[in-house]
């Protein structure tokens, strides 16, 4: 049996859309799957109360504490060891499960990842992946999207690694294209970091390095991984989302914005430590919390972290 345990506490309208999109999701898993709701018991039993699923889909963990949005990351998880998130990462490091997805502090869910799990092999700063929709319906790998807002070249170099590392397994990307995004093509533009970053990329056999793309290239799948740091790709990532939003209130119906739709992904990978680790929007709804499910089976059948152990343990 696969387990996927879920923070049932985290996210804005926790626990009701945590627990809806588990329902969601139990229905169409196959029957070696079983979803993991960990939290509040009174909470939980409310939240599941009158609602349909597969017998057995479902089993429930109780956690007495809650890691809130506003609370200090490393204080708050280590002052609450009984919390849904603490729980969750218990779990994934006893191998009791095999995947452990939050939309609450996304913080918190990097200090666990950290603390608990650990980083694989010399990997200095995991990344959290971000799918970036392009205009022939599929999407680029994008790393990182907001774990590590100032970057050295050599953290830049292992994102390129581990995301075309998760490309090829996760996502059946043939030889993935890696790009370094900057403010320019060529070879000496961008910052001090980036054009060290480029030199280290160029002569990196590990990886298929075809240079810089710029913003313009973002969109028309240049690159299938592309390289940045978390500041400026969650800045981009933030700025699609309220696009989407807006086309919504035009009432504009177009492929790619719709992409831009956080409930698409459901949630980002972050990667480069051992185990499963998906995190969620904080306003995720129950479609989300699905899709999130469903990333975290697709990441589990992938075996794309022991890959990633492979190659970084060696």
């Amino acid at each position: 049996m696969k387990k996927i345990a879920i923070d049932a506490m985290g996210g804005d309208f926790a626990p009701k859309a945590i627990v809806e999109g588990a329902v969601l999701a139990a229905s169409l898993l196959p029957e070696d799957y079983q979803i993991v709701l960990i939290g509040k018991q009174e909470a939980l039993l409310d939240s599941l109360h009158g609602l349909d699923y597969p017998k057995g889909s479902i089993e429930m963990v109780f956690a007495s504490d809650v890691i809130e949005m506003h609370e200090h990351p490393t204080r708050a998880f280590s002052q609450k060891p009984n919390s849904s998130i603490g729980v969750g990462f218990k779990l994934l490091k006893d191998n009791q499960v095999q995947a452990f997805c939050s939309a609450g502090n996304t913080g918190a869910m990097m200090v666990g990842s950290l603390f608990t799990l650990k980083t694989v092999g010399n990997l200095q700063r995991p990344p959290i992946a971000g799918y970036f929709p392009l205009i022939d319906g599929t999407f680029s790998l994008m790393l990182d999207i907001g774990a590590n807002a100032d970057c050295k070249p050599e953290v830049l170099m292992q994102f390129a690694e581990l995301g075309s590392l998760y490309g090829k397994f996760a996502l059946n990307m043939v030889n993935p294209r890696v790009g370094l995004l900057n403010i320019g093509e060529e070879e000496q533009k961008g910052s001090v970091s980036t054009q060290a970053a480029y030199q280290l990329l160029k002569n990196n056999k590990k990886i298929n390095f075809i240079g810089n793309v710029e913003g313009r290239d973002l969109f028309n799948g240049k690159a299938d991984v592309i390289v940045t740091d978390g500041f400026t790709g969650n800045v981009l990532f933030k700025m699609g989302e309220s696009l989407y939003e807006y086309a919504v209130t035009k009432n504009i119906n177009d492929p790619l914005i719709n992409k831009m739709n956080y409930e698409i992904a459901g949630g980002s990978p972050i990667i480069g430590v051992n185990g499963n680790v998906i995190v969620g929007h904080g306003i995720s709804s129950p479609l989300a919390i699905k899709n999130m499910i469903f990333l975290a089976k697709n990441q589990i059948e992938s075996k794309v972290t022991e890959k990633i152990k492979e190659v970084f343990l060696n």
